[in-house]
């Protein structure tokens, strides 16, 4: 079936071309009021040109780089490349006498066409590129066009010049620069489905001008972070002051949270407690307590965590607080709190002859507990956060301003803001209150049926089946499942992992339980910790199923 696709895509050979037009149509209509002179004057001019021109210009936008060798232009349905870019040379486009730095150089020719450039040097040479690059870069340290590289070589070198100005258009259909033009083939292959969402001129995520232009700068900064750039660099680089736009506000936090923890690492204290301070992503006032206690700050460490600890922003920071506030209490010589009575949570031994070397421990668990009354199955994560994506499929896919911005979404912009739920109460609600009746089971089915494969959040499609669809309709009270939904959507990315690996289903008695499985060794992670004492306070079935491996097992296994 792909394959049929595949070929009708395919039979238009500028089927490229078609998707870059697409950009500029919804670019040019979305966003007309936000593009400058240069992007008005592109969009304008691009139509004009010979269909060729248009084409070559595009192959060079959709490749990797800004340097093009002619010779390695060569698409049938262009002709000549040679001739194609003369008109986006005129226009400034495009350059044919573009200088070249000797690593550009290296990057662009083959070890044996350097060897005709540098012949005095390279002709015997056994080094690979790399080692033949650092042995030349003292004698040839400027830059200098291909022909005065090397009269002789028979190629021409492009440099396209509009590379920034189409990244912009794309960001505007995106809504972002991880996304490229590849969506547009997979779509159309019938690889990714997507939702169609109504857009509107509110639901615009780029509302003015400077909204593009801070992206753009968010971007390049985490790009020189991500590349490891001298730090003092970044932080000269970081815009310290609160954005106007709510979602690249938050991307603003996320960027200062990750630079303040690599300073924090570094053991640049004073520029991670700034930082942090600076900044409302979730995690940051734990780490300015944390840098505080580091640097023996501790009255001000635990005045904050004492602060916190009234109103904690997550379950994540209490469990943090938790662990900090007994330790900061004994470095200031204050007395002990009582201690705190952990809830009991159900408990199953087990120990196990293992499958094979490799079975995961989790598998063994579910071989040997399932039974032909009351089966079991490995869904961790995938089954309790797919019932919610299938009951609220409307509210996650509701349009507001910043969470949807082209055809092409795979979930809303601000999906992991702490807004996200409150900002969708009124549909949430909506959602939710079906599961005071036997509505929310038709609603499921029927967005189950209806929404398969189609790109969504909560849902990982192939993994949930049918069978475990029903059995969970089945057994797991609508109450219980409006506590699961509840808290995922109070930090969705905190929340919607942690849950228990296995989950065993008694359809003949409508009853279910859930299971962590811990291997030798293995302990709870912290948002497991956080996921048990949840269900335990809300008197739902889960357990912990400690294994332990027989012994020939055991020693079998370490003769591998």
């Amino acid at each position: 079936m792909i394959l049929m696709q595949a070929t009708r895509v395919l039979e238009d050979p500028f089927y490229y071309l078609n998707n870059f037009y697409t950009v500029l149509a919804w670019t040019g209509e979305r966003y007309g009021d936000l593009l400058n002179d240069t992007e008005k004057a592109f969009l304008q001019s691009f139509p004009l040109l010979p269909k060729a021109s248009q084409a070559l210009l595009v192959r060079m936008v959709m490749r990797k780089g800004a340097l093009f060798r002619g010779s390695k232009l060569s698409y049938q349905e262009i002709g000549c490349p040679h001739q194609a870019a003369l008109p986006l040379i005129n226009l400034g486009w495009v350059s044919n006498q573009p200088l070249l730095s000797l690593e550009q150089l290296f990057t662009l020719l083959k070890k044996a066409e350097l060897a005709q450039v540098f012949p005095e040097h390279l002709s015997r040479s056994s080094l690979r590129k790399a080692e033949q690059l650092e042995a030349l870069k003292a004698d040839f340290s400027h830059p200098q066009l291909l022909t005065q590289w090397c009269s002789t070589l028979d190629d021409c070198i492009y440099e396209i010049a509009v590379t920034d100005l189409c990244d912009r258009l794309r960001l505007m259909f995106f809504g972002n620069l991880h996304q490229d033009w590849s969506e547009f083939v997979l779509s159309d292959l019938g690889i990714f489905r997507y939702e169609k969402v109504a857009f509107s001129d509110s639901s615009r995520g780029f509302r003015i001008r400077r909204d593009i232009d801070d992206y753009m700068m968010l971007h390049d900064c985490r790009e020189r972070f991500r590349e490891r750039a001298e730090l003092d660099d970044i932080l000269s680089a970081l815009p310290r002051s609160p954005l106007d736009n709510e979602w690249l506000e938050a991307r603003r936090g996320k960027l200062i949270y990750e630079v303040a923890y690599c300073c924090e690492q570094q053991g640049n204290f004073s520029a991670a407690l700034e930082l942090y301070q600076s900044c409302r992503h979730p995690g940051a006032r734990v780490r300015v307590i944390r840098v505080m206690e580091k640097t023996e700050q501790y009255d001000a460490a635990f005045t904050l965590a004492s602060q916190a600890e009234q109103l904690p922003e997550s379950d994540s920071e209490a469990q943090s607080l938790m662990r900090i506030l007994p330790r900061l209490r004994r470095k200031l010589g204050l007395s002990k709190l009582p201690k705190r009575v952990d809830r009991i949570v159900n408990r199953i031994d087990l120990k196990l002859h293992r499958l094979e070397a490799c079975h995961p421990v989790e598998l063994c668990v579910q071989d040997h507990l399932s039974e032909p009354e009351a089966p079991v199955f490995y869904v961790e994560n995938i089954l309790i956060n797919a019932l919610l994506g299938l009951l609220c499929w409307e509210a996650i896919f509701v349009p507001l301003p910043g969470a949807f911005f082209h055809p092409f979404h795979r979930s809303p912009a601000d999906i992991h803001m702490p807004q996200f739920a409150t900002r969708r109460a009124q549909q949430f609600n909506a959602c939710l209150s079906q599961l005071e009746s036997g509505i929310y089971k038709d609603t499921i089915r029927r967005n189950y049926q209806e929404k398969q494969g189609i790109q969504a959040p909560f849902i990982a499609w192939g993994a949930i089946t049918a069978e475990v669809l029903e059995l969970a309709l089945l057994c797991i009270p609508a109450k219980h499942l409006r506590v699961w939904f509840e808290r995922i959507l109070q930090d969705v990315k905190m929340n919607r992992t942690g849950f228990p690996d296995l989950i065993q289903f008694w359809p003949n008695e409508q009853r279910y339980r859930m299971i962590e499985v811990k291997g030798p060794g293995d302990r709870l992670q912290d948002n497991q910790i956080r996921w048990l004492d949840y269900c335990i306070a809300h008197e739902m079935p889960v357990c912990v199923c400690y294994v332990q491996w027989k012994e020939s097992d055991v020693c079998n296994t370490a003769s591998l």
